[in-house]
């Protein structure tokens, strides 16, 4: 998951240490060596300790993917978790430190080079730098609690998926399982300690993804606050379709109007096909206002339902414009013509030397 490639970032207390401790050994390496003129040990010091802190600043930043080419779900997600426009401008300010402190190296080492007190100017450079680091002290914690929460995000691979939704105790769990034909993976998920249950099936060489939210459409929107009704709404953006599972039957504990009332909000809220499924019909039921019937304790109407929702899939990826293809960059193999001025150069050097 592209959030887990980023490193645990240091504090200004932690780079600050990291940095002039490996300037000092700098130093002492030069005592006794090649080099053994003040200056040049100072300036050696200096230079470390501005490589050092300007490179873990910049790492802290370079891990990042870009915000701005976030598929749509991870955006929505960091932005509900930490605001993706305060961790841009904290990206920002890292940034922004970073060069400072390679700048304040360059400016010392000149300045060292000139000077009868090479070790009084190294001082004066590593507190500027250390005050540096201390201005994005803030930025730095908040990129690691940031970096902490995105890392909890679930893997959601882009593939056909299917989520499910309804009361506790509907069949949801069932369904997945029987479809998946294997335990399903339960990944953590904001707002519900419960987490997401994901589970995979292939039809027709296709690997096709079911995603079960309990804690999530699970209960009446009208309890929920605004953040958790955007982190449901969030998954608009990784279903195809949505399977909404009734129980006629209400053994569930819910009454059948409570259930056709949830699945109106649910409609409303993800935007998405939506195919209504009563489970338990082998047991005595209500008449529920339901596309399909099915039985996940007994297995019936399971493939029925299975192949209607692949149907539905397959239909809205063909309604979809085409793709344009994408555009090869040179890490990829793309082959850069040579201009035709230097071509002609190139030719006529070619057939010089075989002359």
């Amino acid at each position: 998951m592209i959030f887990e490639k980023i490193h645990t970032i240091l504090t200004a207390d932690e780079l600050v240490d990291k940095a002039f401790s490996r300037s000092v050994r700098a130093g002492r390496g030069k005592i006794g060596g090649e080099y053994t003129d003040k200056r040049e040990i100072e300036e050696s010091m200096v230079i470390t300790a501005g490589n050092i802190l300007g490179d873990n600043l910049r790492n802290a930043v370079k891990d990042w993917p870009n915000l701005d080419r976030l598929e749509p779900f991870y955006r929505e997600m960091a932005d509900i978790l930490v605001g993706v426009d305060e961790l841009k401008m904290k990206l920002s300010s890292v940034s922004w430190a970073s060069e400072k402190s390679r700048d304040i190296s360059r400016k010392y080492v000149g300045m060292i080079r000139k000077s009868p007190d090479p070790a009084l100017l190294r001082k004066q450079a590593f507190g500027r730098m250390a005050s540096i680091a201390y201005d994005v002290d803030k930025d730095l914690r908040f990129l690691n609690d940031a970096r902490n929460k995105l890392r909890q995000l679930p893997e959601i691979k882009d593939e056909p998926t299917i989520v499910v939704a309804g009361y506790p105790n509907v069949g949801k769990s069932s369904f997945v399982a029987a479809v998946t034909g294997a335990k399903p993976e339960i990944a953590p998920y904001p707002f519900t300690t419960k987490g997401i249950v994901i589970g995979h099936f292939t039809k027709n060489k296709i690997r096709y993804q079911v995603i079960d939210t309990p804690g999530l459409l699970d209960r009446p929107l009208e309890k929920r606050n605004d953040i958790e009704l955007q982190a449901i709404a969030a998954l608009r953006h990784v279903g195809n379709v949505l399977l909404f599972i009734i129980d006629p039957s209400e053994t569930c504990g819910f009454t059948l109007e409570e259930q056709e009332e949830l699945l109106k909000e649910v409609k409303e809220l993800v935007k998405m096909p939506v195919v209504t499924v009563a489970n338990k019909i082998d047991v005595e039921h209500s008449k529920a206002n339901a596309d399909l019937e099915m039985s996940t304790l007994k297995g019936e109407g399971v493939a029925a339902v299975k192949q209607r929702l692949v149907e539905m899939i397959e239909k809205i990826e063909s309604l979809k414009p085409p793709q344009p293809p994408e555009e090869k960059n040179e890490e990829e193999g793309e082959v850069h013509k040579i201009p035709p001025s230097r071509k002609k150069k190139k030719e006529k050097t070619g057939n010089d030397e075989n002359q």
